[in-house]
């Protein structure tokens, strides 16, 4: 009986594999009618355009994490105003379909640094002396290999480096270390205990506590944060059974933190000095794949204060809990791009925030501009139609479609929509039909199937 579930498993995997494939078969035609039309648009309509926009000092610059959406749009925004874009990303996902953008000079692979540190290291730094790189963006997940075993910023001495330090990092990284940073500033966070080993949750003493509470795990994992249960459950047994099928280890430490209702907001910034550069608010969800633009003054003077503090210069973004009450919560810290990004795709001086931390013409920090209309991934969109039960959902859909701009498409960079969706994303399918492993969810977002154990 024990490899009746592995059995099933598999025979799952294959069929879910083979019916996603088929899918984006059905799709590859229309998709691929509206990119060659796009690309007959561009050539007919190319003696007529204006030329494009020239900086007086344009810099070389390296974008890390190839395989995502938000490393697309800084690609876009940054060739737009006239710089040299180059990416790259880990061997895993070289056949990335924003390689092919025209936003993108060169893009290049270099070893996984959680596997091959060394490699990793060598292969980067040889890219910036290659390409004469002026500034490193770091825009990926695995913000932490951008250190070598020393600790120290790979490419130090080869660029700047448009990021924080490694304890920085570390500290931001960590949910609970976040939480104490900031309460030492005097800034609202919910409750959080550090979780070693499961036994500590089975002995926490709910009953002084008004509300509930989650698990989280420190360490990123792109499955189990989905995961909202709330405790203490309706049993000993049933939160026993929970917890213990959750990988709370020492060495894997999880928090428990108080759960707040009310509103879900996430936030983007860029940071120079500890001055906002630029700031952008959403509404939030636990699955965040439609972004607009919300004016929330409170939320930033949240951020702008903590970000002084600390006297920051990167890129950061938060989650943020706004309970009945109206009290702020600071749930999360991300130290790296937020997919809120996407908003700027119309915004001429993003580049120019990023680049330089003089004021300009324009007041700081930088938002999307009035006209920016929400973004969503369209193949997410079609996913959710199964979700429809009723008419009014049905008008909210085509109601988001029509207000709304795809992420990836622009009429004047077609390929990476084609790509992404019929190139990079099938050659993931194929590779988990032949490993015969299954996936909870694909995202386009982030470029990747969502797998348990995954990366």
């Amino acid at each position: 009986m024990a490899q009746v579930q592995p059995i099933k498993a598999r025979i799952f995997a294959v069929f879910q594999n083979l019916g996603t494939l088929a899918l984006l078969a059905i799709a590859f035609p229309i998709n691929c009618i509206v990119v060659l039309a796009s690309l007959l648009w561009n050539f007919c309509s190319r003696p007529f355009s204006k030329q494009g926009v020239s900086t007086l000092n344009p810099k070389n610059i390296l974008i890390g994490g190839g395989k995502m959406t938000k490393t697309l749009q800084l690609a876009r925004l940054f060739h737009a105003a006239g710089h040299r874009v180059i990416l790259f990303d880990s061997e895993k996902f070289r056949f990335s379909g924003y390689r092919f953008s025209n936003a993108v000079d060169r893009f290049y692979t270099v070893p996984d640094p959680q596997t091959d540190l060394e490699g990793y290291t060598q292969a980067l730094r040889a890219i910036a002396k290659q390409e004469n790189i002026d500034i490193f963006i770091p825009v990926g997940i695995f913000a932490g290999g951008y250190f070598d075993s020393q600790r120290q910023p790979v490419l130090s001495g080869c660029c700047e480096l448009f990021h924080f330090d490694a304890d920085t990092m570390k500290m931001l990284d960590n949910k609970f270390t976040f939480g104490e940073i900031a309460r030492s500033f005097g800034l609202s966070v919910p409750k959080t205990f550090l979780i070693t080993d499961p036994e500590q949750v089975l002995q926490f003493d709910f009953a002084n506590e008004k509300n509930k509470y989650i698990l989280k795990s420190i360490v990123y994992d792109s499955v189990y944060r989905l995961d909202m249960t709330k405790l203490p459950m309706e049993s000993q047994e049933k939160m026993a059974a929970h917890v213990n099928s959750l990988p709370i280890r020492k060495d894997n430490p999880w928090i428990l933190q108080e759960f707040i209702s009310g509103k879900e907001y996430c936030t983007h910034s860029t940071v120079r000095n500890g001055e906002l550069t630029v700031h952008c608010c959403c509404e939030s969800s636990a699955f965040q794949v439609n972004y607009e633009n919300v004016d929330h003054p409170e939320i930033m003077q949240w951020v702008s204060r903590f970000v002084k503090e600390l006297k920051l210069s990167g890129q950061i973004s938060f989650d943020f809990m706004q309970a009945e009450d109206g009290t702020l919560y600071a749930i999360e810290c991300n130290p790296r791009t937020h997919s809120a990004i996407t908003m700027y795709y119309n915004h001429p001086d993003l580049a120019d925030a990023y680049l330089s931390a003089e004021r300009r013409n324009y007041a700081l920090p930088l938002q999307p501009l009035p006209d920016s209309k929400p973004t969503y991934w369209l193949y997410h969109e079609v996913w959710r139609l199964n979700e429809i039960r009723s008419l009014k959902q049905l008008q909210t859909w085509f109601k988001n479609i029509w207000r709304g701009k795809d992420a990836i498409f622009e009429v004047n960079d077609p390929l990476p929509f084609l790509m992404v969706h019929h190139c990079y994303i099938p050659l993931l399918l194929l590779d988990s039909l032949r490993k015969l492993k299954g996936w909870v969810r694909i995202d386009f977002n982030i470029g990747k199937l969502v797998q348990l154990e995954g990366d």
